[in-house]
């Protein structure tokens, strides 16, 4: 099977695109056959090495961290899925494989894919479902009635946190460009802030938790809108303490995130907030709860017009950095 893979650590990494054989699957595993494959900002934490700290992985490495596609063959132990199955996945961060023709994925992390939706289309779900799923029900756990914002949530994150959280009861407020506005109101989004006309710094307070999708630099615009004992939870800002002592690591890996998460730990503490990271792991059951939402509400991700096959794949990854796309960058394998 064709598979594209890194072998060396660089800010502008480049994939390799190389023959290797059909995985062998695990008793608990499925062999999916790729259909599409989205590329992530996550591919480039993990191919410029800013992750290798934790997930450190032997070279070379096939690279993909979700994936749409149909089941091939079954693990002897499972049971859920049956060949043929159109399926997706976010991959766990131990075992990638995504830019494949084929790739083995343990059976509790794949659901069934989105009915409605193409493998184009269903492939742009699993990660940002698992992310806003995990970081409303998991880390916030915020009730009903509470208030969350949700700085540049006009993209494919917002597209599923915004009706996740209304589902939770949450009033939701949305920043972004003026032309996701109705979108997102029509998802069910509260408020929306036009980030060209207001500045949500100097309109938002008291607010009980922000959701920070742009980063470091937005954090201290992020603190100053929530009240005290509210809850700064980031997808890009990086992780720290607390991350370190629930994730599982080693010692050593938790003193290296403690130290990189000081700063931030001690802005939030100064405003009597608290702050968490989220790295979103794969989780098949409530990737199910993500599927029957989309569903219901016929939501249909937003793809990037243009689509790359298996051997245009740095070129793709190129695009998702620059930034210059609509919706979802897709390897389409098929």
């Amino acid at each position: 099977m064709k598979a594209a893979q890194l072998t060396t650590y660089a800010k502008d990494f480049q994939l390799t695109v190389t023959t290797l054989p059909v995985p062998e699957i695990a008793a608990d595993e499925v062999l999916v056959k790729v259909k599409a494959a989205a590329v992530n900002p996550l591919d480039q934490l993990i191919g410029s090495g800013s992750l290798r700290v934790l997930y450190g992985y032997a070279r070379p490495v096939t690279m993909g961290n979700e994936i749409a596609g149909t089941v091939e063959r079954l693990g002897s132990a499972v049971t859920d899925f049956q060949v043929g199955d159109a399926v997706y996945a976010r991959l766990i961060i131990a075992k990638l494989g995504g830019f494949a023709e084929y790739v083995a994925v343990p059976a509790r992390a794949l659901a069934a894919m989105p009915s409605g939706l193409s493998f184009d289309q269903a492939v742009a779900v699993p990660l940002t479902g698992l992310t806003a799923y995990q970081a409303l029900h998991e880390k916030l756990k915020l009730p009903a009635g509470a208030t969350v914002f949700i700085p540049g949530g006009s993209g494919s994150f917002g597209q599923l946190a915004i009706p996740l959280a209304k589902a939770a009861g949450l009033k939701v407020i949305v920043s972004g460009n003026a032309r996701s506005k109705q979108a997102c109101l029509d998802l069910g989004a509260d408020r929306y802030l036009d980030y060209r006309e207001e500045d949500y710094w100097e309109v938002l307070h008291d607010v009980d938790a922000v959701i920070d999708t742009l980063g470091a630099q937005e954090i201290p615009h992020e603190l100053a809108i929530l009240k005290r004992g509210g809850q700064l939870l980031s997808l890009k800002a990086g992780p720290n303490r607390l991350f370190g002592q629930t994730g599982g690591f080693r010692w050593w890996q938790r003193v290296l995130v403690s130290l990189a998460g000081l700063k931030i730990d001690r802005m939030a503490q100064k405003q009597g907030v608290t702050y968490q990271f989220l790295f979103v792991r794969p989780d098949g059951q409530q990737l199910e709860t993500v599927t029957k939402l989309v569903e219901q509400l016929h939501i249909v991700p937003a793809v990037d017009i243009q689509v790359y096959g298996l051997d245009d794949v740095n070129a793709a990854i190129q695009a998702m950095r620059t930034g210059k796309h609509r919706g979802k960058v897709i390897l389409r394998l098929d």
